[in-house]
């Protein structure tokens, strides 16, 4: 498995550790042919990225590409706030970003307490307790993650079920129907090989992606690479590898809709 693209990587403009560029020239010598920097949703109460900085990013993702010959993508790591798949991307910031990822953090503004309280209290309190979630919260999470597939021109779906707990075939269903990538995160164990296996029997498309926050782990594989060792999925379902390039939701939302 040659990883060919990296479309989730962070930098100082949430937490990451080093620069734009500094992620590029790691992705250069990786000899990958298109990167994304994803840094964090607007409503992260920490990291999260912001529109006052938008314009900057822009500037040095073009001057990274400029410089390094690498196709640069500006992304966002989304997050998912409310039960009916709102996300905190706006339309009108859709114009700004090339690639468009989402996915479900703790230390978020929610659009509601009634929101905060289903996605994020009641699953990381069985996360932190080691506790398998009520079946309730698994649907309700599960209704989050559909919803926002569903309303959103998400490109893919950041660690799934790491702290939030869903349906995972059902998710990858939609995944699938609307053209979704599941992303094999390389920096966090998020799923199991068997549930792998059960994501893909859906016909889902993953990517592979290292969750960098430094320049040193950009295309790391070795997660991913162990899962799928232990996994019997078809590698041709993984888009981002072996000289493949995944066509994304958001190109074509905007072409027709912006």
């Amino acid at each position: 498995m040659i990883l060919t693209a990296d479309y989730h990587t962070h930098t100082p403009y949430s937490h990451g550790k080093d620069t734009v560029l500094e992620n590029a020239k790691a992705a250069k010598n990786l000899k990958l042919k298109q990167l994304a920097i994803s840094d964090h949703g607007f409503n992260h109460l920490l990291f999260g990225l912001k529109r006052k900085n938008l314009k900057d990013l822009r500037a040095e993702i073009d001057e990274a590409e400029k410089l390094t010959g690498i196709k640069v993508l500006m992304g966002m790591e989304s997050n998912i706030i409310s039960l009916d798949g709102k996300t905190d991307m706006k339309m009108s910031d859709l114009e700004y970003f090339d690639i468009y990822l989402c996915g479900i953090h703790e230390v978020l503004k929610y659009a509601s307490f009634s929101d905060m309280y289903n996605l994020m209290i009641k699953n990381y309190t069985a996360y932190k307790f080691g506790k398998k979630p009520s079946q309730k919260v698994i649907d309700t999470t599960t209704k989050a993650y559909v919803n926002a597939i569903k309303n959103n021109p998400i490109d893919i779906l950041t660690h799934i079920n790491y702290k939030c707990y869903c349906n995972l075939t059902e998710v990858a269903k939609c995944c699938a129907d609307y053209g979704t990538y599941i992303e094999i995160n390389t920096k966090k164990r998020h799923v199991s090989a068997e549930e792998l296996n059960a994501m893909a029997a859906t016909g889902v498309k993953f990517v592979v992606d290292s969750d960098a926050h430094s320049a040193s782990r950009v295309g790391d594989t070795k997660i991913a690479e162990e899962l799928l060792a232990q996994a019997d999925i078809n590698l041709e379902q993984i888009e981002n590898i072996d000289g493949r390039l995944p066509q994304f939701r958001l190109q074509e939302f905007k072409y027709r809709n912006l």
